[in-house]
């Protein structure tokens, strides 16, 4: 279903702005999130966060299928600070479509300390891929979870692919266990860099050991060109906050598997969220649980980023 919300137009002097209003019941991010026990190295990377707006500034798109509350660049800036991250990547979030403004507007502000994940239309020009490099958009995402829209044709998907390799890109899919089965050779026969968002979303109430994760464990390990995000634990946990202890054993087991593929993030400002809405600070005391020595957490927040979405910098 589309969101019930929508946005309004109100102004004086004939200017006429957008405003929305947010779903009933939608959670809001955080107001004081807490100081984080584990101190994340330097040069560490929150490598999947989004913007939201401001909607007056970078109004939600016609086709989404929720209408969230503002969630600026400010104040993701400020909460990195909080957390004692130096860099981000911004992946483009449903609501806003393929109108990549809000993303671009950030990246632009960040300076060189973030990059971005776009979504885009099949008939982008050369030109406009062209820009979105030069100002940070480092890959591209599917989305494949069907509550949140229509997936890609696959003619529609591998066309896009091959003209994002041709840039450097990766692509950035986005699924849930049931689904990936079907998928499965498709994902497979993608030409570039793969990242699996919220590791597939696994069932956490399933054996770790099971047949629906090991058919990711799988994947990963047949697909060189496959990463994993091992964050969200608050969108896998049925146990909850704050220590989400119920997904370690599946996060862990991928940071210990492919230590040099994979990636964490806050998913600040955490859109969707029904049951509850984290403290970011917990969610970094959730990092030394799955990437348990100094080691695997510098190539999980540090390493593995810089070398996938600043590999200029490592001279790659």
């Amino acid at each position: 279903r589309l969101s019930t919300a929508r946005c309004a137009y109100q102004g004086t002097g004939g200017v006429k702005k957008p405003t929305f209003t947010m779903d009933e019941g939608w959670l809001e991010f955080h107001p004081n999130p807490s100081v984080p026990e584990f101190r994340v190295p330097p040069g560490a990377v929150d490598a999947h966060c989004h913007v939201f707006g401001p909607c007056s500034l970078f109004p939600f798109s016609p086709q989404r299928k929720y209408t969230p509350c503002d969630a600026p660049k400010e104040k993701l800036w400020a909460l990195r600070r909080h957390l004692g991250f130096e860099r981000n990547v911004l992946v483009q979030a449903t609501c806003h479509g393929k109108d990549n403004g809000a993303l671009v507007d950030a990246l632009l502000d960040a300076q060189g300390t973030a990059r971005g994940v776009a979504m885009i239309h099949a008939d982008i020009s050369d030109k406009e891929l062209d820009y979105l490099n030069r100002v940070g958009v480092r890959g591209i995402r599917f989305n494949f979870v069907k509550r949140l829209g229509n997936t890609v044709p696959k003619k529609l998907l591998f066309n896009i692919a091959d003209r994002v390799k041709a840039i450097g890109w990766h692509i950035v899919i986005y699924f849930e266990a049931s689904d990936l089965p079907e998928l499965f050779t498709l994902f497979s026969d993608l030409p570039t860099e793969i990242v699996i968002d919220h590791m597939g979303r696994p069932d956490v109430t399933r054996n770790p050991t099971g047949k629906e994760f090991g058919l990711l464990l799988q994947f990963l390990e047949e697909n060189s060109n496959a990463w994993a995000k091992v964050g969200c634990p608050e969108r896998l946990s049925q146990i909850g906050p704050p220590r989400y202890d119920d997904v370690v054993p599946f996060a862990r087991k991928v940071v210990q598997l492919y230590p040099d593929r994979v990636l964490w993030g806050t998913d600040w400002p955490h859109p969707n969220m029904s049951s509850h809405m984290p403290d970011d600070g917990k969610l970094v005391d959730f990092i030394p649980k799955i990437a348990v020595t100094e080691e695997l957490q510098n190539q999980l927040l540090v390493n593995n980023p810089m070398r996938l979405y600043w590999p200029e910098e490592l001279g790659q």
